[in-house]
């Protein structure tokens, strides 16, 4: 028997996009590692399969609207790492539904660790009821967070072993969501966080990956709790004076009010102003379940939000 086939599989759902991407690399940089890949995408034929194929990654098609292909794809894993693509489809139903088949699936192939890329139900501490943001969608205040939190529960009732892990705003944002510094009229660069002076916590997505990398090496103890990571909490005017540095020019933060947010008309601009409110709102609560000495522990490569605009100034466009 192969050293290969000694060790333990950890099945990764969205090995091509960030989170899952991140966990991927890790274990591949790792030589010492007890565990490796099982990379499972949708498309096995994509570029970015095929990449993960050359680096010697177990490359196997999984959808995560069909149960029995992940049924198949998590059989023989010791592990596995579960996540959603809300923007993708934007539908809360949906990534419930998924939730559900990702969790039906380890149940069935008797996976020993599941991690779930989760987020608070912001409904707990804005029911429906609270005008204070509009509900969305009918049923939920900030949809791309509520469903996650949900579905949880059906990890729990499932009684699939599972670390639940709440993640942070992507830094990769300013690269590919449109966040990075614009300029105005006058040809001044801002960016726009509408949260006052509370502080956002935030992370390199390659570090969320490797964070995850850091629980599945810690194992079973893990099993049953909520891990929050964080790079780094900033301010907004905080992050602008960090690209200030970096890109030598004047940055200021846009801090207007997330109603103002909620107005701009892209698409989910409604929920990510909600999603701006509720952690300005709930600023301690939210911050404390993301210990950032927490995250190093876990991940001693965690990178601050310095380091990673440093490393990632080129991919950054300043319109």
């Amino acid at each position: 028997m192969s050293g290969m086939d000694e060790k333990k599989i950890i099945a990764v759902v969205g090995a091509t996009g960030a989170q899952g991407g991140g966990l991927v690399r890790a274990i591949l940089a790792d030589p010492e590692s007890e565990f490796r890949a099982r990379a499972i995408t949708r498309d096995p034929e994509s570029e970015k399969a095929k990449a993960l194929a050359a680096l010697g990654v177990e490359v196997v098609a999984g959808d995560v609207d069909d149960a029995d292909s992940l049924r198949k794809a998590f059989e023989g894993a010791y592990g596995a790492f579960c996540v959603t693509f809300f923007w993708d489809h934007f539908s809360p139903e949906k990534e419930l539904a998924q939730a559900r088949a990702m969790a039906t699936a380890a149940r069935v192939a008797g996976v020993q660790h599941v991690i779930w890329s989760t987020l608070e139900d912001t409904r707990q501490l804005v029911p429906l009821s609270d005008d204070r943001m509009p509900t969305l969608q009918e049923k939920y205040k900030v949809p791309h967070f509520d469903a996650k939190g949900e579905a949880d529960a059906i990890f729990t009732e499932l009684g699939v072993p599972t670390t639940f892990l709440l993640t942070s705003f992507y830094w990769d944002n300013f690269i590919f969501f449109g966040m990075g510094p614009k300029r105005d009229a006058e040809g001044k660069l801002s960016i726009t966080i509408p949260m006052g002076e509370a502080k956002l916590p935030g992370i390199a997505a390659e570090d969320i990956g490797r964070s995850a990398y850091g629980i599945f090496q810690k194992g079973p103890e893990t099993i049953g709790r909520h891990i929050g990571i964080a790079g780094e909490h900033l301010t907004g005017a905080e992050m602008a004076a960090a690209f200030a540095k970096v890109f030598g020019e004047e940055v200021h933060n846009n801090a207007v009010e997330p109603a103002v947010f909620r107005s701009f008309g892209f698409p989910g601009a409604d929920d990510l102003g909600n999603m701006f409110q509720y952690k300005r709102d709930f600023e301690a609560q939210f911050c404390a379940a993301r210990d950032v000495e927490a995250t190093r522990a876990l991940n001693p490569q965690l990178q601050s939000f310095s380091q990673w605009l440093e490393a990632n100034k080129g991919r950054i466009a300043l319109a």
